[in-house]
C-alpha cells in the first residue's frame, strides 16, 4: 500500500491507539505515539501529530494532557466508566439465561470499550450462589427474533419444550416438546426478566388471554405475516405489577390478599412488592398489608418461608389454599412409629 494511502488512514489508527493504549494511568508521549503508528507502517512528524490530536479532540475524543518534562496524552472520559462496565460484567456472569460461551463473548466486547489495561479489570470470574447457566445457545437469537416480531407487529409460532428423563438404555435428561406436534401461535408483546430467566408475555387468541413462556424453552421461533391481536388486553396490562404478583412465573388465579406481618419483615415485603404498597398498623409489633398475587404453590411456599411472622387473613380461598398446602406437605412426611 502506498505511503499516501496509509496517511489517509492515519487519523483512524491514531484514534485506535489512543483508545486502546491510553487511560488516566497510562499516557503516551508524542514519540511513543509515533512509534506505535510506525507499527502500522504510518510515519509522521511530531508537528503533524499535534495537529492530528487536536482534530480528534475537535471531533469529540476527550484528549487529556499531563504536564511534566514530557507532555503525555491519554483519553479521559469514555461512553462507559469502569464501575459501570464491571456492573454489566457481573450481570452477564450471573445471568442464568446467558450461556457460558455467550457470556465470554459479551464480556470480550465490553473490554473493547475501555483501554487494554482497564480491560484486564473486567476479566474476572463472578460466582453467584445457585447460578446455573442455560445450555440453550439459541436463547440469544430467540430474544432478537421476538424483539423483531414486536417491532414489526407480527405474530410468532414456536415449539415449547420441557425437561424429561430418558430411562431407555443410558439414563439421561433430555429436552422434549411439552405438547408433541403442537405449534404455538401467539402475539408477542413484551419480554420480562424474572428470577434470572427471560419470559415472553404474549396474547393467545385461541384462549383469549395473556400468557407467559420461558424464552429458553422456546424453539423454532418463526415470525408470521399475520398481524398481532389482543392489543386491547395488553394496553390494560401492567408488566411491573405482573412481575411482582407472579411468583417464579407460575400461573394461577390473581386476587387481593390481606396479610398480617411482623414489623421486622417490612424489608421482605418491600423487596417483593415495592415501596408503594399501603400498610396499616395492626399492633405495636405488626402491620396489615393488602397485596395482589397469583395464588400458586410458589406463593404459598414463599409465605411458608416467613414462618409465624406472617399470616393470611383473607380472602377465604387464600386461607384455605394455604391450609390445604400445609396439610398435604405434612401428610407426605407423616410416618407411623
Amino acid at each position: 500500500m502506498s505511503r499516501s494511502s496509509r496517511q489517509k488512514e492515519k487519523l483512524l489508527y491514531l484514534q485506535k491507539i489512543m483508545l486502546e493504549k491510553t487511560d488516566e494511568n497510562h499516557a503516551l508521549t508524542i514519540n511513543e505515539i509515533k512509534d506505535l503508528l510506525a507499527l502500522y507502517d504510518i510515519h509522521t512528524e511530531r508537528k503533524a501529530l499535534y495537529d492530528d490530536l487536536r482534530v480528534l479532540e475537535t471531533y469529540g475524543l476527550d484528549i487529556c494532557r499531563t504536564r511534566g518534562r514530557d507532555t503525555r496524552y491519554f483519553v479521559g472520559s469514555r461512553d462507559f466508566e469502569i464501575p459501570e462496565l464491571k456492573l454489566l460484567v457481573d450481570a452477564i456472569q450471573s445471568s442464568k439465561f446467558i450461556t457460558h460461551s455467550k457470556s465470554l463473548k459479551l464480556i470480550s466486547k465490553l473490554e473493547r470499550l475501555v483501554s487494554e489495561n482497564d480491560g484486564k479489570q473486567l476479566q474476572r470470574e463472578v460466582y453467584v450462589t445457585n447460578r446455573v447457566k442455560t445450555l440453550n445457545e439459541q436463547i440469544y437469537y430467540n430474544v432478537d427474533e421476538i424483539h423483531s416480531a414486536i417491532s414489526e407487529n407480527k405474530k410468532i409460532t414456536f415449539r415449547y419444550m420441557k425437561w424429561a428423563v430418558d430411562f431407555g438404555g443410558r439414563q439421561k435428561i433430555i429436552r422434549v416438546e411439552r405438547h408433541p406436534g403442537k405449534e404455538y401461535l401467539v402475539s408477542p408483546f413484551a419480554l420480562c426478566w424474572d428470577d434470572e430467566n427471560y419470559y415472553l408475555i404474549a396474547y393467545d387468541g385461541a384462549e383469549d388471554k395473556l400468557k407467559h413462556f420461558r424464552v429458553d424453552k422456546m424453539e423454532k421461533i418463526k415470525i408470521q405475516s399475520e398481524k398481532r391481536d389482543g392489543m386491547d388486553r395488553f394496553e390494560k396490562f401492567n408488566l411491573a405489577h405482573y412481575a411482582k404478583s407472579v411468583f417464579s412465573m407460575f400461573g394461577g388465579e390473581e386476587c387481593g390478599v390481606k396479610l398480617s406481618v411482623d414489623n421486622d419483615l417490612i424489608g421482605v415485603i418491600v423487596d417483593r412488592f415495592g415501596s408503594d404498597i399501603y400498610i396499616v398498623r395492626e399492633s405495636d409489633t405488626s402491620f396489615i398489608v393488602n397485596i395482589r398475587v397469583v395464588l400458586s404453590p410458589q406463593f404459598y411456599a414463599w409465605l411458608f418461608g416467613l414462618g409465624l411472622k406472617a399470616r393470611v387473613l383473607s380472602p377465604k380461598k387464600a386461607v384455605d389454599g394455604f391450609k390445604t398446602k400445609i396439610q398435604e406437605e405434612s401428610a407426605f412426611y407423616k410416618t407411623e412409629i
